[in-house]
């Protein structure tokens, strides 16, 4: 079997008001070695089919089922989730005074593989891949996201990303309010990431982060529901002319 992640007739709702239905009925299926990408309108899903995969609390399911590599892990609490091996970039990032970078990094790695950390070569993996993404050294010994501009921010979730290694990495509108170069360094940490046992789920409303990726699949996600899945040539079709022949 070579799916990674594959969610059926999921359906949730937000935790704070019960009548309100975000996801009606999602189906979709990500292989191993696979680049998928969701767009759609604003308030179409998106963040909420993300944060259901990472089982965040303000939402809540109702229906369906998301496997991971073979496993049920629709109720498993956010932690379990990220040790089978989640990641998740999210769209404004968390600023933690009083935890450096290089702390967050070691505590968070350790806590999810349980194992040890071997500090040398843990460095020198931090330092390869903070080059790669054009970070300054100084950034892993400041605050944890204190005072860092908002592409600062988005490489530090990269640099987790590539250090964690999961099996899935799951990124909200990691390009949001980014410039053309960060863009690019966010697309070299995607490929840097990449390989043929894991896979990507990105989310966007633009196409700039994806013209330096391979992307397998794109899903135009609307009220709830993919309604058209298509190659790359989806994405610049809806940066061309829009959603309004899905809004119907």
């Amino acid at each position: 079997m070579n799916k990674l992640l594959d969610i059926k007739n999921l359906h949730t709702m937000a935790e704070d008001d019960h009548k309100k239905k975000i996801l009606k009925g999602l189906d979709l299926s990500i292989k191993k070695g696979e680049i998928h990408v969701i767009m759609g309108p604003n308030g179409s899903g998106k963040s909420t089919l993300a944060n259901t995969i990472f089982s965040s609390p303000r939402y809540i399911v109702t229906e369906g089922n998301i496997t991971l590599d073979g496993e049920d892990i629709t109720n498993l609490p956010t932690n379990e989730i990220a040790k089978k091996g989640v990641f998740m970039s999210f769209q404004t990032p968390e600023e933690i005074p009083g935890v450096s970078l290089a702390q967050f990094l070691k505590t968070t790695k350790q806590s999810i593989t349980g194992e040890k950390i071997n500090l040398m070569s843990f460095i020198k993996e931090i330092d390869k891949y903070t080059k790669e993404l054009n970070m300054r050294e100084e950034y892993t010994s400041r605050e944890f996201n204190v005072g860092f501009s908002g592409g600062e921010k988005k490489k530090n979730e990269i640099l987790q990303m590539l250090l964690l290694n999961p099996k899935l990495a799951i990124l909200d509108e990691t390009d949001s309010g980014l410039d053309v170069d960060a863009i690019k360094t966010v697309s070299k940490g995607i490929n840097l990431y990449k390989n043929n046992d894991n896979a990507v789920l990105i989310i966007t409303h633009s196409t700039k982060i994806l013209k330096g990726l391979k992307v397998d699949k794109v899903h135009i996600l609307v009220d709830g529901k993919i309604v058209k899945t298509g190659d790359s040539s989806l994405a610049q079709e809806i940066e061309e002319n829009g959603y309004k022949e899905f809004l119907k």
